[in-house]
């Protein structure tokens, strides 16, 4: 099968210009003050999300943030003077062309790893169909994923449970007993549901109310909503991704005016909401885009506006970062990497410092990234962290 792909064939070093990336993967190669890249093949990676379906707004946040960082590392000289070549692939959020896409990069001998494939099934599906490739930074936190037997995998955000324990212990400290949830009825809602069982379990708390929509991209929201309005959660959890805003909508008009807190799969569609999401709560995986406390946003801020835009988003700064971990592996895997010395690189990561993250892989592990806090959409439509 031809993959439907569009290559981005990201900027050589100029003499006029060149910045440093300091502390992560390209500090080798910026550091040789290489002129041009060496002669031969770029360095190929694979990306597959969905570009034109409900889950949009992700996909290409996510890869506006991967394009700004190996944008920047190729300004930089590359890796050991090889350019980085970033190709995507459009799943249009469906499994069967997620899995098929990965199968076509997996017959490019050129394309050395994959890179967050976006969605619980698609991941599924992708990380099944090529072991032998390396597959960084998934965009789903369902724990059942991480308990498969696949070294292939490495995860950089946390996993659902922590999100959802981090929302009910937020909540039970402001005094919110009273949870209720709402969740897709599909292996994304089911592994939030036994997580919010369990964090309720460990707070010692009842829930409040529990209802499900159809599936992840099911519009028939209503009954969900009235079934939450009628019994009146001080908060209500949103374990849903790209439906949120019409579910929220659908709520309000049903008269809930519970407070709301989302999954961090919520984050891309708080734009969508407008006023409605003033208010809300949510968890974030990386930190907010604005933080500049953080090494590794004030990097990201820098390269996306070298990049042509000043438009931060969670998303792109997690794509920023999955696209940071993968070159460190890139880097581990020596002058001349093969997709089995990418995926020992990545496994010798451990406590490495990305720029205030710290990423921790090893032998064994795959679960590589911790962190984890909750923002909140301000009177005025900002993020408050």
């Amino acid at each position: 099968m031809t993959v439907p792909e569009q290559r981005v064939f990201l900027a050589p070093p100029t003499t006029s210009r060149r910045r440093v990336l300091t502390g992560l993967a390209a500090t080798a190669a910026a550091g040789l003050g290489m002129p041009a890249f060496a002669q031969g093949k770029p360095i190929r990676i694979g990306t597959t999300f969905d570009n034109s379906s409900v889950e949009k707004a992700n996909g290409q946040g996510l890869f506006q943030g991967s394009s700004a960082f190996f944008n920047a590392l190729n300004k930089s000289g590359g890796l050991n003077g090889t350019k980085v070549e970033l190709v995507m692939a459009d799943d249009t959020f469906k499994p069967d062309v997620a899995k098929a896409n990965a199968l076509a990069f997996e017959k490019d001998s050129s394309v050395l790893a994959l890179l967050h494939p976006l969605g619980t099934r698609q991941t599924s599906e992708v990380m099944d169909a090529v072991p032998g490739m390396a597959v960084v930074g998934p965009i789903t936190g369902t724990v059942a994923l991480r308990k498969k037997t696949a070294p292939n995998t490495f995860w950089v955000r946390v996993n659902y449970d922590q999100e959802v324990e981090k929302l009910v212990t937020t909540a039970a400290v402001l005094g919110q007993t009273r949870i209720g949830l709402v969740h897709s009825n599909d292996p994304l809602g089911q592994s939030v549901l036994a997580a919010f069982k369990a964090a309720l379990a460990k707070a010692k708390l009842e829930p409040a109310v529990i209802a499900t929509t159809p599936n992840t991209t099911s519009m028939e929201v209503g009954p969900a909503a009235e079934a939450i309005a009628k019994a009146k959660p001080q908060v209500i959890i949103i374990g849903l991704a790209g439906t949120a805003p019409v579910f929220m909508k659908a709520l309000r008009d049903a008269g809930g005016n519970s407070s709301a807190y989302g999954l961090s799969i919520t984050a891309s569609a708080l734009a969508a909401m407008g006023d409605l999401a003033r208010g809300l709560g949510f968890v974030i995986v990386v930190p907010s885009p604005y933080s500049t406390k953080f090494e590794i946003v004030r990097r990201y801020q820098a390269d996306m506006v070298a990049n042509g835009t000043k438009d931060f988003s969670l998303t792109s700064l997690e794509g920023y970062i999955n696209a940071a971990v993968l070159a460190e592996g890139l880097r581990r895997a020596g002058g001349s990497p093969t997709r089995a010395s990418v995926m020992a690189g990545l496994a010798s990561i451990e406590n490495f410092d990305l720029g205030g993250l710290k990423i921790n892989y090893g032998r064994t592990n795959r679960e590589g990234g911790h962190f984890v806090d909750v923002a909140v959409i301000g009177s005025r439509g900002q993020m408050l962290s």
